[in-house]
């Protein structure tokens, strides 16, 4: 938050509209423009940070990249294809023998970067809605959002307390689980590594969309309601254990 404050005062990067009109017009008061900025930049950073383990975080930037061309702004494109760099950089080590992680430090930082390019995005190119960025980091978003609700008003605890259900965990837990026969290090490596996959898919039916219609606000709104139908079903899948048999890898025989 500190530094998405810093960025705000020091950089002129701040949320100036949501493509909703009457919130528009309140965001042309500094002071909610500012407190809007600082706590969008945070909250992305902190999903993002939820997520980690999921190596789809090239494809955002990507996106990102690819609408930035689009719209002629030099100075997101030049940023979103060194975080991309970075990021493939790093993907290459992490995935699938997971010999580096990203770490809080590295999650955050992503985050915090996506989250500022994405605003400067907006913010300097008319064209480009702002429900764009939204459907783009749909799932980090719908993530955290989802967990918050599950945590508190469905299990009564602080959503701040350490969660062990996030999709991405059930996933490893339950489609992955006759994966692997043993429980050496290289075997879980392997079954980690499977989960990936799943996510990445996920994530497309998000980044996809918004990559096409980043103009049109109408169908990036449909998409995130697509999506985040999507999820639940997935979601609530798994956990009755009903997930279609196709989902499931299943152990082969050795």
């Amino acid at each position: 938050m500190a530094a998405a404050a810093l960025a705000y005062f020091l950089l002129d990067i701040a949320v100036t509209r949501i493509s909703v009109p009457p919130l528009d017009f309140l965001l042309s008061y500094a002071v909610i423009s500012c407190a809007v900025t600082v706590l969008a930049v945070a909250a992305l950073a902190n999903a993002i940070n939820i997520i980690d383990g999921f190596n789809g975080l090239a494809s955002m930037v990507a996106s990102l990249a690819y609408v930035a061309f689009q719209v002629s702004d030099p100075i997101v494109l030049s940023a979103s294809l060194m975080m991309m760099g970075a990021v493939l950089g790093f993907f290459i080590w992490n995935f699938p023998a997971g010999l580096i992680f990203l770490g809080d430090g590295g999650a955050y930082f992503i985050g915090f970067m996506l989250a500022e390019l994405s605003i400067m995005l907006v913010m300097r190119n008319r064209d480009v809605s702002a429900w764009y960025p939204v459907l783009l980091f749909m799932y980090p978003i719908f993530e955290t959002c989802f967990s918050i609700y599950r945590t508190k008003f469905i299990r009564g605890i602080s959503p701040g307390i350490p969660d062990g259900v996030h999709l991405h965990m059930l996933v490893y837990k339950r489609l992955m689980r006759w994966a692997v026969g043993t429980q050496t290090a290289r075997e879980l490596t392997r079954r980690n590594s499977l989960t990936s996959p799943y996510l990445w898919l996920l994530c497309l039916i998000a980044v996809v969309p918004a990559t096409l219609f980043w103009r049109h606000t109408l169908h990036l709104f449909c998409f995130v309601v697509v999506f985040a139908a999507t999820y639940v079903w997935l979601y609530m899948s798994i956990v009755r254990f009903k997930s279609p048999r196709w989902m499931v890898v299943r152990k082969g025989k050795r």
